[in-house]
């Protein structure tokens, strides 16, 4: 009998894989149908059938909230460092380019295929898809068995076999319709990039744990220092299979795994004492970070175009969703040529946050002595920052150092801002980071909180926190999308009256926290 419930035991975990990959994958494939065709980021249609997914998986009783039937999608929703470690690197390749003017140069190696085989996606980005999907997996099973399994841990039997068959998956998931010059060399890239990822995962949690008697700094902090210097070191890297799939694909599996266990999770969280002051400022946080950055640069530094707004919000918040555009291309080239600079910029500004709010998570209160006198000093720096765009008169060069200046200055008061006003209004450092963290999207704290640097409780609730200023998008993205519609302009008072209305909300959840 023993051994035949352990024969079962493994069949249930083949179908935890099949089940888990049913409910990512197509979520993301849906969101690229819906968006196919519009400015609209497909992220924005994530949380939405992500959440409604998880809500739906609990009201229909399959599972239970935090979704603990289902421990492979929470394993996916906990990978958000390996996903991240890829957008380091190429930061850290910008970074170098950056200070030594190195010259672009244009990645010829591959030809992807552009054929549509679904609407919205064409055929070598669901190959990204899926091949994201196994590198995750695969990446965090030979994680787990290096650095040892918990005892509680309803997956310590199957770690061999999770491992074998992403590993597999990530390796085998090359788009044979693409065109690749040396498809050796790129196979042998995309296994080199694999265990390079493995390997920072690896040193970054070891420095973690040996600096936490003295410092509680998260993981992400050393995976970031690590990878964007591994980045600035090989800044002539063309990327392998396993760098394109993650850029591509990566923050995308772990979003959509990310709001199915936030959308179980959702009911629950209202009737957690204190979560209706968190969520009330994670979503109008949103529009009054979001749209305040945008008033100042369209009002006061008269820099009303989208190839300065959209590089220069998606560097100021770390926003995910914004940067993903930028990139993307969907604000035009001088937009996305900008953005990998001003997203870049903000992580020297990451030194000051994770030390100090990694120092007064240890304390239980925030350190306001430290942390006032840097939003100061971010307010100084975006005051600059915006002269120096409105003498910029159209002028590249100076644009692009203007926004340099609000990405680094308006970043610190955005963080330590939010922590400010939320300690003084009286919620508790904990909530504080959770709240922060999705008030601007901030992809880095999120990873912080997610990983435990502000106890369990908010590592628990953080994937529905963070999903629901995703609500706000509409009118991030449909403004963004008028301005490229519109040679570049967004409707100032539009942006102005979201602003205000984003204020009064923020008021009013200080008020009830």
């Amino acid at each position: 009998m023993e051994n035949l419930l352990e024969q079962i035991s493994h069949i249930q975990m083949l179908d935890q894989l099949l089940i888990t990959f049913l409910l990512v994958i197509p979520i993301i494939l849906i969101s690229r149908t819906v968006v196919s065709g519009t400015k609209y980021s497909p992220i924005l249609i994530i949380v939405v059938f992500g959440l409604l997914m998880g809500l739906a998986l609990v009201k229909g009783n399959v599972a239970t909230p935090g979704v603990q039937e289902l421990p492979i999608v929470i394993l996916m929703s906990k990978v958000t460092v390996t996903a991240l470690i890829a957008s380091f690197f190429v930061g850290g390749q910008e970074i170098k380019k950056i200070i030594s003017k190195q010259p672009l140069t244009i990645d010829d190696t591959v030809s992807l295929c552009h054929d549509e085989v679904l609407l919205g996606t064409k055929n070598t980005q669901l190959i990204f898809i899926l091949r994201a999907f196994f590198i995750l997996l695969g990446i965090e099973g030979v994680k787990r068995l290096i650095l040892g399994i918990e005892s509680a841990d309803p997956l310590q039997q199957f770690y061999p076999i999770i491992a074998y068959i992403g590993l597999a998956g990530a390796i085998i998931l090359i788009d044979p319709r693409a065109k690749v010059k040396n498809k050796p060399k790129y196979l042998r890239k995309g296994v080199l990039e694999i265990l390079a990822i493995l390997m920072i995962l690896l040193l970054s949690t070891y420095i973690a744990d040996y600096v936490k008697p003295f410092i509680a700094l998260p993981q992400i902090f050393f995976a970031m220092m690590i990878s964007a210097g591994l980045g600035a070191v090989f800044s002539d890297w063309n990327f392998g299979p396993t760098l394109r799939a993650l850029l591509f694909a990566g923050i995308p599996v772990v979003l959509a795994a990310n709001f199915i266990v936030g959308g179980s999770l959702l009911l629950e969280a209202f009737k957690i004492t204190g979560m209706k002051a968190v969520m009330a400022y994670g979503l109008f946080g949103q529009l009054f970070w979001m749209f305040g950055g945008l008033t100042l640069l369209i009002w006061v530094a008269k820099a009303n175009n989208v190839r300065n707004l959209g590089p220069g919000m998606a560097g100021a918040l770390s926003h995910s969703g914004l940067t993903g555009a930028c990139t993307a291309g969907d604000f035009g080239d001088e937009a996305a040529s900008r953005a990998p600079i001003m997203i870049n910029i903000p992580f020297f500004g990451h030194i000051f946050v994770f030390s100090i709010l990694a120092a007064s998570a240890s304390k239980g209160t925030l350190y306001i002595g430290w942390v006032a006198p840097l939003v100061v000093v971010g307010a100084g720096l975006a005051f600059l920052s915006l002269r120096t765009l409105k003498n910029a008169k159209g002028d590249k060069a100076k644009e692009i150092k203007g926004l340099m200046q609000f990405s680094f200055g308006f970043q610190i008061v955005a963080v330590f801002g939010s922590f400010l006003m939320l300690a003084l209004a009286g919620m508790s450092i904990n909530d504080s980071a959770m709240a922060t963290s999705a008030a601007i999207s901030h992809f880095g704290l999120f990873a912080a909180v997610q990983g435990g640097m502000f106890g369990h409780e908010a590592a628990l609730m953080i994937p529905v926190i963070f999903a629901m200023p995703f609500l706000i998008h509409p009118f991030v993205f449909g403004l963004f999308g008028k301005a490229a519609e519109n040679n570049g302009r967004m409707p100032a008072k539009v942006v102005f009256v979201l602003f205000i209305l984003g204020l009064a909300g923020v008021a009013y959840a200080l008020m009830i926290s």
